[in-house]
């Protein structure tokens, strides 16, 4: 690593569970955040100023002036482009070291599977049931952890799923691909700091399987309520009758 570099993330190498050799796994590291709204703004931000060295960013919708009360990644004279683009232009701002690649369009089947298998981690912060299911049954495909949040109203969930390890519960396990469309921020309605909140979590997940430290939230699920400041932690269990993980053995 070069002073700059080392300049730039000391903070980070500081701590006993990154130091040099930590910063340098992060810099070869590559993760794909799909969905560059409320929960992707922080996610992808702060991954990019922690120094990954390779962001993959998926979103095929443009910067609408309703987003900007909560995705903090777009900017006002970015209303009209793609979220990707605004996006690359801001994390470049943030992170010139960094490398980034947008995909302005709604990733399916192969190509799905083929941008998770180049990830080390998957970062799902898209709004709606059918993107979450798809990319679960593609991370089970890859082999590839994924982390999942949502956030609407005042309240907000995070999990990761170690869909390379086949003991472990998927996201289907969880929902049994019975999710309502309707429950999303534009038909709820959210409160700005709730994605803030689930996005950095996402974010602090991702770093530390990147890093192989602490304890993820693999075979856990986290509540948060905004309203009373209270977070809940539920154990999830493999589901034997899963479609989606137990298909995929």
């Amino acid at each position: 690593m070069n002073d700059d570099e080392l300049l730039r993330y000391s903070r980070q190498i500081m701590l006993p569970q990154v130091d040099v050799a930590g910063q340098q796994r992060l810099s070869n590291s590559r993760v794909l955040v799909i969905g560059l709204g409320g929960l992707g703004s922080p996610v992808a931000m702060y991954l990019a100023a922690a120094g990954v060295g390779q962001l993959d960013l998926v979103d095929f919708d443009d910067v609408d002036l309703s987003n900007l009360q909560r995705q903090i990644l777009h900017s006002t004279d970015h209303i009209g482009q793609a979220k990707t683009y605004s996006a690359q232009q801001q994390l470049q701002r943030l992170n010139p070291l960094i490398n980034i690649s947008i995909h302005n369009t709604k990733l399916e089947g192969d190509a799905l599977v083929s941008a998770i298998k180049k990830a080390d981690v998957v970062v799902d912060a898209s709004d709606n049931f059918s993107t979450r299911f798809a990319v679960n049954r593609a991370c089970l495909v890859a082999k590839t952890p994924l982390v999942s949040a949502a956030a609407i109203r005042m309240e907000g969930q995070i999990s990761v799923f170690r869909c390379d390890e086949p003991t472990m519960p998927c996201y289907q396990c969880l929902y049994q691909d019975t999710g309502e469309e309707d429950t999303n921020c534009t038909s709820n309605g959210v409160l700005a700091p709730m994605v803030g909140i689930l996005g950095s979590m996402q974010a602090l997940e991702t770093l530390k399987l990147l890093l192989n430290v602490g304890e993820s939230l693999a075979g856990r699920l986290m509540l948060f309520d905004g309203m009373t400041m209270e977070w809940r932690s539920m154990k999830l269990k493999k589901d034997l009758s899963c479609a989606a993980c137990n298909s995929s053995l």
